[in-house]
């Protein structure tokens, strides 16, 4: 109950970074709209399996930093605070820009497996994913975290991953969502940006 705040915060960070189209998203609505539901959603959960194994090394590795050398916290705070104000500055700087940065080039078909393995090999290769994963576990682990804390961040984040990429699969397999979220896209750049800097702030601010 004590760190209830923190991981609500982590829950809410990795929760609205999924509104913001980055290389796993994206390969999502791709593969979803040019090939089909089935491998969209075999891609979704590929990656979602990649954010578990970042979700766990990453939570492996500060929790026992935080442990030995509390003072460490301090450098992980401030690169994940700086990287969730660089995020703020890129959602605003979409939500100033008409256009959009949708791309389905690249993608073929393939079996299930393959499109799993890919979307695994989309998340595990993607170099923003551990900077992404020091700021939501600095935002949820303190100094005294402990190993359940950081057992409910990553199982609760893997929950919201499966969920949130299979919405994505279904949902960007009609024509009619992809024309509704182009024309609402700046908005939800907007507010995403507004988060991401509080985010930051608060993060870059805090105490402990």
């Amino acid at each position: 109950m004590e760190h209830l705040p923190e991981i609500g915060m982590a829950f809410g960070a990795f929760a609205l970074g999924m509104f913001s189209p980055g290389p796993n998203i994206l390969a999502v609505i791709g593969t979803s709209m040019a090939v089909d539901r089935r491998a969209g959603m075999a891609l979704a959960l590929g990656i979602s399996a990649g954010s578990f194994l970042w979700a766990g090394m990453t939570a492996v590795g500060l929790t026992a930093i935080i442990t030995a050398y509390a003072s460490v916290l301090t450098a992980l705070k401030l690169a994940g605070g700086l990287y969730l104000l660089w995020l703020a500055f890129k959602s605003f700087r979409s939500a100033a820009s008409a256009a959009s940065e949708m791309s389905l080039a690249g993608l073929s078909e393939g079996t299930p497996v393959k499109f799993f393995l890919r979307g695994v090999t989309v998340q595990m290769t993607n170099p923003k994913a551990a900077l992404t994963w020091i700021a939501i576990m600095s935002l949820g682990l303190g100094h005294s975290a402990t190993a359940s804390t950081a057992f409910v961040i990553v199982i609760g984040t893997t929950i919201l991953s499966v969920i949130g990429h299979l919405a994505y699969a279904v949902a960007f397999s009609t024509q009619r969502v992809v024309r509704a979220y182009q024309r609402a896209r700046r908005w939800i750049d907007a507010a995403l940006g507004v988060f991401f800097a509080f985010a930051g702030l608060k993060l870059l601010t805090s105490k402990t």
